[in-house]
């Protein structure tokens, strides 16, 4: 009886998955932004066998080169140097670690937390449910850019610090979904039946209601990923996130804001790249709601 108990339950899972997927690659603009995704991740993860040079290795010989299809280019640099002789192509590559890295620190941190303080909410009705609410509401009163800015002004710019400032700001978001998802889950009747058997709080919390609460904090996390992305390129910018030399794409465009007028790709193709990570993170978020939400489907 368990064999057939666990096998039933694996073939639902497969069956769930296989809709899913279906589901899921009948919007084009995700899948486009799934290959694009898949590529840029392979470049993070090969960085150190594609990348043709060291991200701070500096060639003093071939300072401001342009790229090489340009006049004066070097095909031992494809996309130019920047002011001290760095392979641009490289630091591109490289730097997709960083962000990378950036988004799944920021989601983990404000997910992880968030889910807790949610549920925790969600469960424990007046004064819990009220603080953290309110401290939540605080939280979202400020600008999710300054509020960061001010947090990494007080704990001193560091990559890890402006993490930690922009998992906070990001925190509320998934509290309040967790809450309502957790509220519209405790009176249905499964619930109801694991607290007739005598389920504890725990159990009831982090087993039962948890798992029907999934679909739109994915799709949550998602959409924050590029977000997260996009704040860290920000600090970096204004010199509050990853320090010199560090290959990370705010960084290049602050380093770069000299030239824009004499050495255009210093400044473009960091904006490029930061642009076309974020656009694609934000259209397989809208691929992964309509999958995962039905309800919620719409033509891209």
């Amino acid at each position: 009886m368990t064999t057939l108990t666990a096998s039933s339950e694996n073939v639902g899972w497969k069956l769930l998955v296989i809709n899913f997927w279906h589901q899921f690659k009948k919007n084009k603009g995700a899948m486009i932004g799934l290959y694009f995704m898949m590529g840029i991740m392979l470049l993070a993860l090969f960085a150190d066998l594609i990348a043709p040079h060291s991200p701070i290795e500096q060639f003093r010989d071939h300072i401001l080169l342009p790229p090489a299809w340009q006049e004066r280019g070097n095909w031992s640099f494809i996309l130019g140097t920047d002011a001290v002789g760095r392979d641009q192509l490289s630091r591109l590559i490289f730097g997709a670690r960083y962000s990378f890295y950036i988004g799944f620190i920021v989601i983990g941190i404000s997910l992880f937390f968030g889910v807790i303080l949610g549920i925790m909410a969600a469960f424990f009705r007046g004064s819990i449910d009220n603080l953290i609410m309110r401290v939540m509401d605080i939280l979202l009163a400020f600008p999710s850019l300054l509020f960061a800015l001010v947090l990494v002004a007080i704990l001193g710019p560091s990559l890890t610090n402006a993490m930690i400032a922009i998992a906070i700001t990001y925190m509320p978001h998934f509290v309040r979904i967790s809450r309502a998802q957790a509220i519209s889950e405790l009176n249905k009747d499964y619930v109801l039946a694991s607290r007739t058997m005598g389920a504890g709080v725990g159990r009831l919390m982090f087993i039962n209601v948890l798992p029907n609460c999934t679909a739109p904090l994915i799709v949550q996390a998602t959409l924050s990923f590029s977000t997260a992305i996009l704040d860290a390129a920000a600090l970096g910018f204004l010199g509050m996130g990853a320090q010199p030399p560090a290959p990370e794409w705010g960084t290049m465009l602050a380093d770069s804001r000299e030239f824009i007028l004499s050495a255009w790709w210093l400044i473009t193709l960091p904006g490029v790249t930061i642009l076309a990570t974020v656009l694609s993170i934000n259209l397989i978020g809208d691929g992964l709601r309509d999958a995962l939400d039905p309800k919620m489907k719409r033509s891209i």
